[in-house]
């Protein structure tokens, strides 16, 4: 179920041919930021492209999310965020959309047979679960897991930048908060790092999903935009905005929220309604609607 690793060779071509799409940005090193007192993480980037650039989102462009499930983006849209198992969509920039820090429901499965130490656990041995999303949570709390994890991780990362993608959306950041303390902020940000490492050494961009209070470590760490769900409904898109340059794609799933993010927001931020199951056009439960 993993993707395959592509070549040095095809990652090179993928980035020349972005780069004659979009405009460039290059990608800052990732800078230094707060560790475990424990053995620093070994890093798992793959080589570094030719060209040792990524391609940044602009500010405010028409942006759709559609991790739910692919569908021909409406008349407008420039920007498009996919699960990684779907295809890029042709003529858009590509956000690619990993489930970094925890595990899918449907995936659990595959965890436990073949990585269960990586699974974090209570003190009974059980499974920490995301309550709301029925996700297990990766246990990213020793550099020996982090590299373990980050390599698993990278596949798909490469997989991402192997299908024509421009960058990666890394979702659950702040799985911490949802760890009943067996978990930190440090330990998502150590891991964090080797995952924006990874996404660099592939060409990628690579968003920081959520996790407000933790955008100014992000950004020092090498996040290059931000994935923001329902900031305008919690009145956290200036966080985020100010941050990323307004690189911010903002995902709100309460017409409260949206008019809240449009009214504050809408000259400067990438914002959508979704439901909250991002269900395919055409499919029942579909809702989009923009600023």
């Amino acid at each position: 179920m993993l993707d395959h690793v592509p070549s040095a060779l095809c990652r090179v071509l993928a980035a020349v041919t972005l780069c004659g799409v979009l405009a460039v940005s290059a990608g800052g090193c990732a800078a230094s930021g707060d560790e475990d007192a424990e053995t620093p993480d070994r890093s798992s980037a793959a080589p570094p492209t030719a060209s040792g650039r990524v391609v940044l989102p602009e500010p405010g462009v028409a942006f759709d999310y559609q991790i739910g499930g692919a569908y021909p983006p409406p008349p407008g849209v420039r920007a498009v965020s996919r699960d990684r198992t779907a295809k890029p969509a042709p003529g858009q920039y590509n956000v690619c959309y990993v489930n970094a820090f925890q595990a899918q429901p449907d995936a659990t499965a595959w965890w436990q047979a073949h990585h269960p130490d990586l699974l974090l656990r209570d003190g009974s041995g059980a499974l920490v679960i995301d309550q709301d999303w029925d996700e297990a949570l990766l246990d990213v709390s020793t550099p020996a897991k982090r590299t373990q994890l980050a390599g698993i991780v990278g596949e798909w990362i490469d997989g991402c930048a192997a299908a024509g993608y421009q960058a990666i959306e890394a979702d659950n950041l702040d799985s911490h908060e949802r760890s009943g303390g067996l978990l930190t902020a440090e330990h998502d940000l150590a891991f964090g790092k080797l995952l924006v490492e990874r996404a660099h050494a592939a060409g990628l961009a690579m968003g920081q999903k959520n996790a407000a209070g933790l955008v100014e470590r992000g950004r020092s760490l090498g996040f290059d935009f931000a994935v923001a769900e329902e900031c305008g409904q919690y009145d956290e898109c200036g966080a985020y905005a100010d941050a990323y340059d307004d690189r911010v794609f903002v995902i709100e799933y309460e017409p409260a929220g949206l008019a809240a993010a449009c009214a504050a927001w809408g000259d400067r931020l990438s914002i959508v309604l979704r439901d909250l199951d991002v269900a395919p056009a055409g499919e029942a439960g579909y809702v989009r609607r923009t600023c």
